[in-house]
């Protein structure tokens, strides 16, 4: 394992993969590290749907009229979805735990990229969820909030530059226009 600190420098969004194969190992520790994830009131309320044929990938793909096109090339996609009725905090459980896959992936050599579904349309203004949730044979309760790709990566990106960081952002104690810490 890497560092956290460089984990979290190091990662980026990666939307261009190779075409090798995931192994079974690396699906799942990635799936695993979701299941790991913390919850409110440890609802667990989250489900992974974990696809990885080229043809349901070039379907998910048009969920949204853009920013989903790397789905068909990547390796693996998991879509992580909630059961809003188990958890009023289900948007928050989702993104931890999409978030914790996005970090196993990087550990583990791999790129991803968060592509949002929730409050998402396709060009005809169709729900980004409601095509997600068809194409899958979701249930009506099951709400996908984001697709995370996965895949060997066909792209380089430079680390975060931490001395860009917005700490601006950052207030101590109270708010405050004077953030010099």
């Amino acid at each position: 394992m890497k560092d956290f600190h460089d984990l979290i420098v190091q990662r980026r969004s990666i939307r261009r993969y190779t075409d090798s194969p995931l192994s079974p190992d690396q699906v799942t520790l990635i799936l695993q590290a979701g299941l790991l994830a913390p919850t409110s009131k440890s609802s667990r309320a989250w489900h992974f749907i974990a696809v990885e044929e080229k043809d349901m990938l070039e379907r998910l793909a048009g969920c949204k009229s853009a920013g989903a096109a790397s789905l068909p090339g990547c390796s693996l996609a998991i879509v992580v979805a909630v059961d809003s009725t188990v958890s009023e905090a289900w948007i928050e459980d989702a993104a931890v735990a999409a978030t914790l896959m996005q970090l196993q992936a990087e550990d583990l050599g791999l790129g991803s990229c968060w592509v949002q579904v929730r409050g998402r349309f396709t060009a005809d203004g169709t729900p980004a969820e409601e095509v997600v949730q068809e194409s899958l044979l979701m249930p009506e309760n099951i709400t996908p909030v984001c697709i995370i790709t996965i895949g060997n990566k066909n792209e380089e990106r430079k680390p975060q530059n931490i001395e860009k960081l917005k700490w601006e952002n950052v207030h101590i104690g109270k708010w405050s226009n004077d953030n010099t810490l």
